[in-house]
């Protein structure tokens, strides 16, 4: 769905009478909702606006490139105040005037130079938002914003909310929207905004074409991703011609990479398994793996394009992350067989595109068998879908279906059940010089990941670890 002019319109309005303006993006955040995010700072601010911009946590450090990277905070300041007023009568000076805190009570202490202070005199009443409007960016529901969210609530209900997106999970809150399901990115989306209102294309900088490309490379990982359209490609051109840094871009997305990041790729794509019959490849990477390595679970974004590279032929690709709180994030990516929008909402509350989409699951007391019963339930998922489709008309069923699996494929080992896994010895684990010696032998690109099919996480993890 594509913007309307009236949607534009109302966008550009809200921006032109509002001048304290909170921008957000969802937590855990990726160069797309960043670049966004640090967009609108840039456009808001050569307007005149008093902008800030916060995410919910510490954005990764490789991408301090961006312009305006060090502007961005990681919490909420006050958002109002509340004001006790005293009316002094005519003559009537104040000499005096300190507080303090005894059994959760404020005591305010007002010395009067002269005359008398009476309670009649005062008057209490609460000071404006510090925000008059709050912008949104690549969010698909509020409660992705986290903490900002959940400790801010009263906040967003009361201030104005533009809500600015690509996915097709979103759930259309705030009064203001600005949704194109069609946009490879949200930048994308902010693109066609700022050309479309007259007098701010003249306000693009270099540095805010380069924070435009760098959503619209990252989101279509080099415009390789199937969401990439014409359209995308000719707004790259014109990010181009205004003096976006491409370079820059890919120099610090794809080719700058921490030691800590490169070690728990390797983990990770040491882990692959692929469950050939259901055609689902996926990979785990735990809160010990990230204590291992020294790794931040930011860290892991980019393993699943990995992933995708090294087994192609899989129509629904899954990486696990066991966050530091123990909260489980899991990211998909589909063939066009199968719409991962759709799994990951009707089997996790999750969303996002029919090409990709997430989802999170509580933190488990046994990571690798919570992950095994989401496998499950995405076969299951998957298998529906085909069933679906089977039951269309043949000239209405999707080309990609008939895609046979790659006869290279080696033949499926025998599975090993989840309560399995708790049963075996830690002696039965390779020692840590073969993990390393695994681990520089992918990363040095002279071992291809191993390729289990139809095995479970846990007799996975008992090789690669």
């Amino acid at each position: 769905m594509s913007l309307s002019p009236q949607e534009l319109s109302a966008a550009t309005r809200a921006i032109e009478e509002h001048h304290r303006i909170l921008v957000v993006c969802h937590a855990n955040v990726d160069p797309d909702a960043l670049s966004g995010a640090l967009s609108c700072y840039q456009l808001f601010r050569s307007l005149g606006k008093d902008v800030t911009v916060v995410c919910p946590d510490s954005p990764p450090e490789s991408l301090q490139f961006l312009p305006g990277f060090e502007l961005v905070e990681d919490e909420l300041m006050d958002s109002q105040n509340f004001i006790i007023t005293i009316n002094l009568e005519e003559g009537v000076e104040v000499d005096k005037l300190r507080y303090t805190v005894e059994d959760h009570r404020v005591n305010i202490i007002v010395s009067p130079r002269n005359g008398h202070i009476r309670p009649q005199q005062i008057s209490l009443g609460e000071g404006e938002q510090r925000y008059d409007l709050i912008v949104v960016v690549d969010t698909a529901d509020l409660p992705l914003l986290g903490s900002l969210y959940l400790q801010h609530v009263d906040l967003f209900s009361e201030v104005p909310v533009l809500n600015i997106d690509h996915h097709i999970s979103n759930t259309r809150y705030g009064q203001l929207q600005l949704i194109d399901t069609t946009s490879a990115s949200v930048t994308e989306v902010l693109y066609h905004w700022f050309t479309h209102v007259g007098g701010w294309r003249e306000k693009i900088t270099g540095d805010l074409a380069t924070l435009l490309l760098t959503g619209l490379i990252t989101d279509t990982r080099s415009f390789q991703n199937p969401n990439t359209t014409p359209r995308s490609l000719e707004v790259a051109a014109e990010l181009l011609d205004l003096g976006a840094r491409q370079q820059e871009i890919i120099q610090n997305i794809y080719k700058t990479k921490p030691l800590t990041t490169l070690k728990i790729w390797g983990r990770a794509l040491n882990r692959i398994q692929v469950d050939d019959k259901a055609k689902i490849a996926w990979s785990t990477v735990s809160k010990e793996d990230l204590a291992e390595m020294g790794a931040q679970s930011k860290e892991v974004s980019g393993i699943l394009d990995e992933l995708i590279s090294t087994i192609p032929d899989a129509d629904v690709h899954v990486i696990f992350v066991e966050m530091e709180n123990g909260e489980i994030k899991a990211s998909l990516r589909s063939s066009p067989a199968i719409d991962a929008n759709m799994l990951a909402g009707q089997l996790f509350q999750g969303g996002g595109h029919p090409r990709a989409a997430g989802f999170r699951l509580p933190a488990a007391a046994n990571f690798q068998i919570a992950t095994l019963e989401a496998v499950q339930k995405i076969r299951e998922g998957m298998s529906r879908q085909h069933e679906q489709t089977d039951q269309l008309p043949a000239a209405e069923r999707s080309s990609p279906r008939a895609r046979p699996i790659s006869p290279t494929l080696p033949s499926a080992k025998k599975k090993q059940s989840a309560q399995q896994i708790q049963k075996k010895s830690p002696a039965e684990k390779p020692n840590k010089a073969e993990t390393s010696f695994d681990i520089m032998e992918e990363l040095s690109g002279t071992k291809k990941p191993k390729k289990r099919f139809g095995t479970s996480a846990g007799e996975k993890e008992e090789t690669a670890e």
